[in-house]
This record gives C-alpha cells, sequence and structure tokens, in this order.
C-alpha cells in the first residue's frame, strides 16, 4: 500500500498547520519543531495502543514500551515503533533522538501527497533553492483550513475536543507557534490558558477516562515541551 493512501499522520498534520501560506515558512523551526514533530509520532503510537508511556514521571523518566498489539504499517511511525522495541527508552530521550530526522521525513510525505508544492529556485540567478507553496484543493488548502478551524473552535471558542484535535491542539500550544499564529486563531490570554490545559491532559469530560489518551497527555505534559506565552503570563 502506498504511504499516501494512508490516513495523514498527526505528525503530518500539525506541520500542515505550522505552514505559514502566507509567508511560505514553517512556525517554530528549529528545535521547537524538532520536539514537537517527535511527541506526534510518539503520541500517535500511543493513542494507536501501539507503545504505552508510563503515566508517571520516575527518575528514569517516563518510560515508552512497546505493547503486545502489531507494529504500525505506516513508515513514518514504524521507525520510532522499532527503536523502543529493541530498546524501551525514556519520552524525553526517544524526543530528543527522533527528532530532528522527522522534519524532512513529515515534509516528503506532504509533498508525495500533493499538500505542500516544493519548487525550485535561484537566488542572484544563479543561486539553487527550494521554496515550499501550500497546493490548492482539498488535501492541500482544504486540509488546512478545516484543521485549522477545528482548533480554532477548541482553543479560541471552548468546544470539546475530540481526541485526535486535542491532541493537535497540545501539539500546536506545546510548539509556542499560537502568538504567530493569530490570524488563524486570534490571540489571547484564554488561548494560551486552553493550549497549556490541554497539553497537561484536561481533554474534557468525555475523554478523561481514556487511559490512552491519558498516557498520551502525560508526555505533552513534560519539562521538554515548552509553551511561549503573552507578557505578564506565567505557569503556576
Amino acid at each position: 500500500m502506498s504511504e499516501t493512501t494512508l490516513a495523514p499522520t498527526l505528525a503530518e498534520d500539525l506541520l500542515l498547520v505550522l505552514f505559514d501560506p502566507r509567508t511560505e515558512s514553517i512556525h517554530s523551526e528549529g528545535s521547537p519543531l524538532f520536539h514537537v514533530l517527535a511527541g506526534a509520532v510518539l503520541t500517535e503510537l500511543a493513542l494507536s495502543g501501539a507503545v504505552d508511556i508510563d503515566r508517571k514521571t520516575t527518575l528514569r523518566g517516563r518510560q515508552v514500551r512497546v505493547t503486545s498489539s502489531a507494529a504500525p504499517t505506516d513508515e513514518l511511525l514504524l521507525g520510532t515503533w522499532q527503536r523502543v522495541e529493541r530498546k524501551p527508552t525514556d519520552a524525553y530521550s526517544l524526543v530528543l533522538e527522533i527528532g530532528p530526522a522527522l522534519r524532512s521525513l513529515t515534509l516528503d510525505r506532504l509533498v508525495a501527497r500533493g499538500a505542500l508544492l516544493r519548487e525550485k529556485t535561484t537566488t542572484l540567478g544563479f543561486i539553487p533553492g527550494t521554496r515550499l507553496r501550500l497546493a490548492e484543493g482539498a488535501g492541500g488548502a482544504g486540509r488546512r483550513g478545516e484543521l485549522v478551524a477545528s482548533l480554532r473552535s477548541v482553543l479560541a471558542e471552548g468546544a470539546e475536543p475530540s481526541v485526535r484535535t486535542a491532541a493537535l491542539a497540545a501539539l500546536v500550544s506545546a510548539s509556542g507557534a499560537l502568538p504567530a499564529m493569530h490570524r488563524d486563531i486570534p490571540w489571547s490570554g484564554d488561548v494560551y490558558t486552553r493550549g497549556r490545559e490541554l497539553q497537561q491532559g484536561k481533554w474534557g469530560a468525555r475523554i478523561a477516562g481514556d487511559a490512552i489518551a491519558v498516557a498520551a497527555a502525560a508526555m505533552l505534559s513534560t519539562a521538554l515541551f515548552v509553551t511561549v506565552g503573552l507578557p505578564g503570563l506565567r505557569d503556576d
């Protein structure tokens, strides 16, 4: 089965949301992006039941181990699953290990799907480069629009999220990109607070009893994920 016939992964949706079609750049480039892409992969593996993440932090951190479930079929998830199968480790170390490679892998997947277009460019007439552009149609601008609308509903309007939307909103919050995304999701103290709540696993009564979702949220609440706040706001 072609990878592009599978449903988009959480990492793909996260990167698509973080891509700014106005500037043709990606929010939170660098370490924050590496961290949240790794967090998206781990969260998806946890939500599917492929890995288990400790609910509580120990001296060794939140340990991640594979479960008895079958290996994921999606290559974007399989590499991390195989790494954990070889040797269980803590979520903090795993995020630092797998994060740097995920940017290019996830971008390649979005380009292969036709969600993003990668075009060759030249600077000063002879220096080669590339640019990314959001594709028109359902898989590109259409999907990004749907994802942003669902995030805006949850973060700015207080709607109760689905498990997947709660995870995506928590990851976007963790990336620190929300202030820069104010044209898509109006930035405010309430949006900051709601994003932090989602990072901490406060996903609503409907999801509260889902042990797998709780494990995923526990990973997102680690100190590895730092949110940029409004001036004067602080985490208590």
